[in-house]
């Protein structure tokens, strides 16, 4: 793999810019790769290619299209190991982690795409049976995806936006592009047109903004932070294109009293620390009820201080680094202003994990008696910080759940299945996990609030792709 060209138009072809990016290795400092930055003109070429392959493309059948995906399918399968070690290299997920959770995204989404375009009625009568309702891809799509998940946020833009029949331009980020590169060189290998998918890599500042700002580009889906997204819908505002964002999350996860005390709060650790805490819905906000919370402290800080930390390249359950040496200070700082704020220090702290020299180890944290005001329990940390606080009542615990910008995710420990129902349903939360289920690669995923808007996943994920067109006769 040629690290540094961009795939656009059916081939891998040199940048018509010179600037250049070193992707570093999180956990040894060092350049893993050094990828190409697209300008201007890079991304005309791709929003050209996939302005002048959508016609055609468009017009291909269901039949042809799941045909790609079968064999897109099988590559993947194959490829695997590849794309399991470019996650362990450009953004530091621990090998086993990696095989067991992120790698196996790419193929489950693309099993369910598949179910989803053979079932799907792109052709179907209004309500009354007076028109035909048709509907079509939006047209040419700009995806832009962060460094965090990434394959499974490849696969969640690209995978819904090829069955509608959009053509697209990936941009992922520069900080974990390797993953991204392995996939597309799958699509080709797939047989998709040429001009259906082309991937470019960039900064957000300038790729990301011009795809966003291209008035040949009818559609952005973008994951990232709010403020980025902000600027994303800003951008696109101008050319009335459409939207979809999926962003920041600060998600609550109420603990009741009649849980199983130390599954629930083992689980909830554990979910915050998981990807070194860089999960957009990870539950980093953990409300207890007050009978319980004492006992809930001391097993949280427990499972806090025997959490390992360690080299993504070896096997085993430790979690890794974060992604670079931006993430690690900001983190630093907001776990000592979590300090000097006066949450309660349970486990952790600031300083590199293990007093390791090199990596961007941060010690896996837990704070409690947090204060809802408090910036740590407010702002979106991405990192393996978790924060504790009391709750005396069922309204209490849904307030303070809600008390947030963000409404990406929300978790519920209770053995009584009305009372989650109850709770579930007075969250302002796009998702709600009760008792630690795992959402399925069908389910809806996306936010409400400043956590952004669209879903992806399954049938509504590709419902983001299409328009819909009323034809009376």
């Amino acid at each position: 793999m040629n690290t540094g060209q961009f795939y656009i138009n059916g081939s891998w072809v040199n940048p018509l810019e010179q600037e250049t990016f070193d992707v570093i290795n999180p956990a040894t400092e060092r350049s893993a790769a050094k990828i190409s930055m697209a300008g201007t003109a890079d991304v005309e070429l791709a929003v050209q290619a996939a302005r002048s392959a959508f016609p055609e493309y468009m017009a291909t059948t269901v039949e042809q299209r799941l045909g790609w995906f079968s064999r897109l399918l099988e590559i993947y399968r194959r490829r695997a190991p590849e794309i399991t070690q470019a996650m362990c290299t450009e953004m530091g997920s621990p090998l086993s982690f990696t095989e067991e959770v992120q790698t196996p995204c790419g193929d489950g989404h693309i099993e369910v795409i598949m179910e989803v375009l053979a079932g799907f009625e792109f052709d179907t009568l209004s309500p009354r049976g007076g028109s035909r309702v048709l509907h079509e891809p939006v047209g040419v799509a700009a995806l832009i995806t962060p460094w965090n998940w990434p394959v499974n946020q490849v696969v969640v833009k690209v995978l819904p936006a090829l069955a509608a029949g959009c053509t697209c331009i990936l941009k992922p980020s520069e900080e974990s592009p390797l993953s991204a590169m392995i996939f597309a060189e799958m699509i080709d290998e797939a047989g998709f047109p040429a001009g259906a998918f082309s991937l470019i890599n960039g900064s957000g500042l300038l790729a990301g903004a011009a795809l966003a700002a291209h008035p040949d580009v009818d559609m952005v889906s973008f994951t990232g932070s709010t403020r980025a997204g902000i600027a994303v819908a800003k951008t696109a505002a101008d050319t009335v294109k459409r939207v979809t964002l999926e962003l920041g999350g600060k998600s609550p996860n109420l603990l009741f009293a009649d849980a199983d005390l130390v599954s629930a709060v083992s689980w909830s650790v554990e979910a915050c620390f998981s990807n070194a805490g860089q999960t957009c819905d990870a539950p980093t906000r953990l409300l207890v009820e007050r009978s319980v919370y004492e006992q809930a402290k001391e097993i949280a800080t427990r499972i806090a201080q025997a959490t390992k930390v360690g080299d993504p390249s070896v096997a085993g359950d430790h979690i890794g680094p974060v992604v670079n040496a931006r993430q690690y200070d900001n983190i630093q700082r907001l776990i000592q202003q979590g300090i000097d704020e006066g949450a309660n220090l349970l486990a952790g702290g600031t300083g590199r994990a293990d007093d390791r020299e090199v990596g961007y180890y941060v010690k896996p944290t837990l704070f409690a008696d947090v204060d809802n005001d408090m910036t740590i329990n407010k702002q979106e940390i991405f990192g393996p910080v978790l924060c504790m606080m009391p709750f005396d009542t069922e309204d209490e615990a849904i307030r303070l759940g809600n008390d947030t910008d963000y409404g990406l995710g929300a978790c519920i420990q209770t053995s009584d299945p009305v009372r989650a129902d109850r709770v579930a349903r007075k969250l302002r939360a796009g998702t709600i996990s009760i008792n630690g289920a795992a959402l399925d690669y069908d389910a809806p995923f996306g936010g409400m609030k400043q956590s952004g808007n669209g879903r992806e996943n399954g049938i509504y994920g590709l419902e983001d792709y299409l328009d819909l067109k009323t034809v009376t006769a």
